[in-house]
């Protein structure tokens, strides 16, 4: 199934196909798009719409869209959960959950994303980053 979301992907936008590709939809194919075109995109391509204006999926209830995924496709994983609370302080900027991880993956993921002006390869490079963070979170 194809994906689409907006172009100049920052955490949530890297962290959601990771998600997605790993535990929803492992033939997934994403497009990254100019923010107005996302819903026609969409419609066009037959997508799921994501993390952007009247997507699909998207911000609810004061969840990231990381988190909106999680709890529409019902996962029951703790490694995820711990993650998506991650994702939600970065993203929200709230500090909802205080993890003190926040600070580092906040900076790894802007970091690669001045580097990478390419929203495929910074999504490329997240899922090494998020596969070692669910390993982590996973053992513990």
């Amino acid at each position: 199934m194809k994906w689409v979301t907006r172009e100049n992907a920052k955490v949530d936008r890297v962290a959601c196909p990771w998600l997605i590709s790993r535990f929803i939809d492992q033939a997934a194919e994403f497009l990254f798009v100019p923010r107005e075109q996302v819903l026609e995109v969409a419609r066009r391509e037959g997508a799921h719409s994501f993390d952007a204006e009247g997507a699909e999926f998207g911000h609810r209830d004061g969840k990231c869209t990381f988190e909106t995924l999680i709890n529409v496709f019902n996962l029951k994983d703790n490694a995820l959960r711990s993650i998506a609370e991650i994702v939600h302080d970065i993203d929200l900027k709230d500090n909802k959950y205080g993890r003190k991880e926040v600070e580092g993956l906040s900076q790894i993921i802007t970091g690669l994303s001045q580097k990478l002006k390419d929203d495929n390869k910074l999504v490329e490079k997240g899922l090494e980053i998020f596969d070692a963070l669910y390993q982590n979170y996973s053992s513990s």
